[in-house]
């Protein structure tokens, strides 16, 4: 393609963007709702992933250990307990570790703060590296000599494991769903331009006029408008992402809830709505302008 060619078709296809300002509106104005669409629910999607597996980090099993150890006997199980496959890693808690947490933790009740360590049991905190391997591991640290209980609270882990599979499925559906949906729709929008100006494309048929002559303009076009509705939809989503970042941030009622930084996220984000928008709006040009060439 030749420099003056270039020019041209650069020139043609945004006077064209221009020329049909209420039709090009509309499908900026739908690349960029599908885009937002899109951006949001993949944005829910990597929030609630990295929700869980922080709430991943933080889930742990408690083995007690049997009444008739003593400390020092109780603190040689840990290498076993660590051997185990799934097990990344046991800590070591005394009676009186644990009577001075729980203390702690309920330091407005008087009745418990003089209560006698040795009701409890010296006990390992112990992270695993797959929560979903958590039933397999209990059952292993429990055949531990020595370990008289584990409790691994599987319901939690059960219920972790759910959440993120079926967030990451309805996530993936919807993103597929609308981005078929959106290259029908911008696609069918261009026909409409593309209809408009029918009497155009048949005239420069008649003068000899090539195919790829007669379709660059309505590739640049489309390159723009896909363009144009990319960026948009990234300005508002970095608005919209970072007004519920403040928002969750200042809730009281959400702070279990954290947010990752959109300065983690932009790059990407950036990236896919740039090539999306490309896409959608030169593939819907070429989709529209395809019927218009057939002989």
């Amino acid at each position: 393609m030749g420099k003056h060619n270039f020019r041209y078709f650069f020139h043609e296809g945004i006077s064209n963007m221009f020329s049909h300002g209420f039709m090009s509106f509309a499908a900026i104005g739908i690349t960029v709702a599908c885009l937002l669409i899109m951006g949001t629910f993949t944005l829910v999607a990597v929030n609630a992933d990295q929700q869980l597996k922080d709430m991943e980090k933080d889930n742990e099993m408690l083995a007690y250990v049997d009444d008739s150890y003593t400390t020092e006997q109780a603190r040689m199980l840990q290498k076993e307990i660590e051997a185990q496959p799934n097990v990344a890693s046991a800590t070591f808690i005394t009676k009186e570790e644990a009577m001075k947490e729980f203390q702690q933790k309920y330091a407005d009740e008087t009745l418990f703060q003089d209560l006698d360590p040795a009701i409890l049991r010296d006990r390992y905190a112990i992270k695993t590296v797959d929560i979903q391997l958590t039933g397999k591991t209990k059952a292993a640290v429990e055949k531990i000599g020595g370990i008289a209980s584990v409790t691994a609270y599987e319901e939690i882990s059960d219920g972790l494991i759910t959440v993120r599979n079926i967030a990451t499925v309805v996530c993936m559906t919807l993103i597929v769903i609308l981005l078929i949906v959106s290259v029908f729709i911008i696609s069918n929008t261009i026909k409409l331009t593309t209809f408009d100006r029918r009497e155009e494309i048949a005239i420069m048929r008649m003068v000899g006029a090539t195919n790829s002559f007669i379709r660059w303009p309505f590739v640049y076009e489309g390159f723009m408008l896909g363009f144009t509705g990319a960026v948009i939809a990234f300005l508002l989503q970095w608005t919209l992402y970072e007004a519920v970042a403040r928002g969750v941030e200042s809730s009281d009622t959400l702070q279990l809830i954290s947010v990752v930084d959109f300065g983690q996220l932009w790059v990407p984000v950036a990236a896919t709505f740039l090539i999306a928008g490309i896409v959608i709006g030169v593939g819907g040009s070429l989709s529209a302008i395809r019927r218009f060439l057939q002989v």
